[in-house]
């Protein structure tokens, strides 16, 4: 579990974004939270060298959606890498089970099935406080890191290697 920001990265560690397209898809459900998550993710892309007019974004109506929508985003524009941005908050019955499973399920089958890295951006907290920590808050921004861990992906689809490798 975080307990401190993770939010804050080196640009001179991170491949330069200006060539690359980004689609963003982004849950309606929670949108305190999606839309802070989705500022966070257009931010970090801009400062890492994107362009406004390559950054795509889309709205879905909750989390489950997240999948078609990153599918159709795949399919119907030429992106380097998609940030599936949603948020679902445990409540009393099974459902949060049930949605989280099927997103996590549904972005690991996209990512096997198209040459489109798809990033996990979905928030799935025990109570909103958590959300609101994780979304712009003590803990930052995970549409930060998403957007992060999209310009890595892009690098690596693009030139099949990734730019650095982790000395152990």
């Amino acid at each position: 579990m975080a307990t401190t920001n993770l939010s804050y990265y080196d640009k001179a560690t991170i491949p330069n974004a200006k060539s690359f397209r980004f689609g963003i898809v982004v849950s309606e459900w929670n949108p305190e939270i999606t839309k802070n998550l989705h500022k966070g993710a257009i931010e970090a892309l801009l400062d890492c060298g994107a362009t406004k007019e390559n950054i795509i974004s889309w709205d879905v109506p909750g989390s489950f959606e997240l999948v078609f929508g990153c599918k159709k985003m795949i399919e119907s524009q030429q992106v380097d890498a998609v940030i599936a941005i949603g948020n679902v908050i445990q409540g009393e019955t099974k459902h949060f089970d049930f949605v989280c499973e099927g997103v996590t399920q549904g972005i690991v089958d996209l990512n096997i099935k198209y040459d489109v890295p798809v990033i996990f951006c979905v928030l799935t907290d025990n109570t909103k406080q958590q959300s609101l920590d994780r979304s712009g808050g003590k803990l930052g921004n995970k549409g930060i890191e998403c957007a992060v861990a999209a310009v890595k992906m892009a690098a690596i689809k693009s030139t099949g290697t990734a730019t650095s490798e982790i000395g152990f």
